[in-house]
C-alpha cells in the first residue's frame, strides 16, 4: 500500500518511509514546549512550516502522531507515545556523534589510556575520573591499574598515554615527569599478629616474621627488593589481596595509610612501630612519553593529579 495525507489524517502503510533527523526534531520540539508555535519560536521556524514538517513526517511513517482535534494544545497518539522515546535516544545518538567530531577537529583525543599505581588513594582516583567524565563526555577511558615498574612500562610502550607513577617511573628513559604528591606507607599487622603482641618491638625483630611484599608484573624491577627487611618473604600481585591476609593475621607488610585507615580505627589492624622501619612516604608522578605530548584530555587529568597532590605534605623517607 502507499501512503495518503488528508489534512490530519494519514493513510496506513506497509513500509514505512525514512525521516529526516529535522523531521524528528520538529516532533521532540513540539513535545517539549507543547505546541506548533512553542516548537517554532525553539527552532526559529514559522508556525507554517513545522505544521509542514510534522505532517511529512507523519506521511513518511504512515502514523498519526498528535490528536489535533478538539484540543488547541496538540496531544500524542498512541502511536506517539510509544515513538517518543526512540526518536529521543536517536536525538541524542546524533547530538554525540557531533560532538565528538567536533572534539576531534579541535584536536580532542576519541580515547585516554590511563595507567595509575595502586598507592594512589582511591578516593583520589574516583574524583578526577568523576570530574573528567563530566568534563569529557565524548572521550572514552581506558584505566589500568598496576604496582611499581609496570606503570611506567604500559607508559613507554604506548599502551597508555599518561601513567601516575611511583618513584620509579623516575629511572626510565625518554619519560618525562612532574611530582603528582604522595601516599604515606605505614607497616601494619593483625591484632594476633606476633609482631602486634609485643609490647616494644626491638631492632630487627620484623625480620624473623613473614612480610607480605607487593611484587612487579613488568621486568623493570627484575632482582630488586623495595622496603623488604624481612627474610621471609610472601610476594604478591595484588595490593587487595596483601590487605586481606593482612587482616588473616598471615604477615605484616606496609600499607597505604588512605586504604587501612578504616581498619586501624576499627582495631581490625593495627600500626608497627619498628625501630627500624617507620614507614614513609611514597612519591607519586604524573608522568608521559616525551615523543608522544598528551592532549587535551590527558592534560587535564595530569593537571588534576598534580593539583590534588600539591597538599600531601612535606615528603618523609621515601619507600
Amino acid at each position: 500500500m502507499d501512503w495518503r495525507a488528508t489534512g490530519d489524517k494519514v493513510a496506513p502503510m506497509t513500509n514505512p518511509g525514512t525521516p529526516t533527523f529535522d523531521q524528528l526534531r520538529i516532533f521532540l520540539a513540539i513535545v517539549d514546549t507543547g505546541s506548533f508555535a512553542g516548537a517554532g519560536r525553539r527552532l526559529g521556524r514559522a508556525v507554517s512550516v513545522i505544521s509542514y514538517g510534522i505532517a511529512n513526517l507523519e506521511a513518511q511513517l504512515g502514523l498519526t502522531l498528535f490528536d489535533r482535534e478538539g484540543t488547541r494544545k496538540p496531544q500524542l497518539t498512541v502511536a506517539g507515545r510509544a515513538l517518543l522515546a526512540e526518536t529521543r535516544a536517536i536525538a541524542a545518538g546524533v547530538d554525540g556523534l557531533r560532538a565528538r567530531v567536533k572534539g576531534l577537529l579541535d584536536g580532542l583525543e576519541a580515547e585516554v589510556d590511563l595507567a595509575v599505581d595502586v598507592m594512589l588513594p582511591a578516593e583520589r582516583l574516583g574524583r578526577v575520573l568523576r570530574t573528567f567524565a563530566e568534563t569529557f563526555p565524548t572521550v572514552q577511558l581506558r584505566l589500568h591499574v598496576e604496582a611499581l615498574g609496570a606503570i611506567t612500562a604500559l607508559v613507554c610502550d604506548g599502551t597508555a598515554s599518561i601513567g601516575v607513577s611511583g618513584p620509579l617511573a623516575l629511572e626510565a628513559e625518554g619519560i618525562d615527569a612532574i611530582a603528582a604528591g604522595s601516599t604515606l606507607m605505614v607497616p601494619v599487622a593483625a591484632p594476633r599478629h606476633a609482631l602486634a603482641q609485643m609490647g616494644t618491638i626491638g631492632p630487627g625483630a620484623a625480620r624473623d616474621h613473614v612480610q607480605l611484599v607487593l611484587s612487579d608484573r613488568s621486568r623493570l624491577t627484575e632482582g630488586r627488593d623495595f622496603a623488604v627487611i624481612s627474610r621471609k618473604t610472601w610476594r604478591l600481585a595484588d595490593l587487595s589481596a596483601k590487605h586481606a591476609l593482612l587482616r588473616e593475621g598471615v604477615g605484616w607488610g606496609n600499607m597505604p595509610l588512605p586504604m587501612v585507615a578504616g581498619d586501624l580505627a576499627a582495631g581490625t589492624l593495627v600500626r608497627l612501630h619498628l625501630p627500624d622501619h617507620l614507614g614513609g612516604r611514597y612519591r607519586l608522578s604524573a608522568i608521559w612519553r616525551r615523543e608522544a605530548p598528551p592532549g587535551p584530555a590527558a592534560a587535564w587529568l595530569r593537571d588534576q593529579f598534580v593539583e590534588l597532590g600539591r597538599d600531601d605534605g612535606e615528603a618523609m623517607a621515601e619507600v
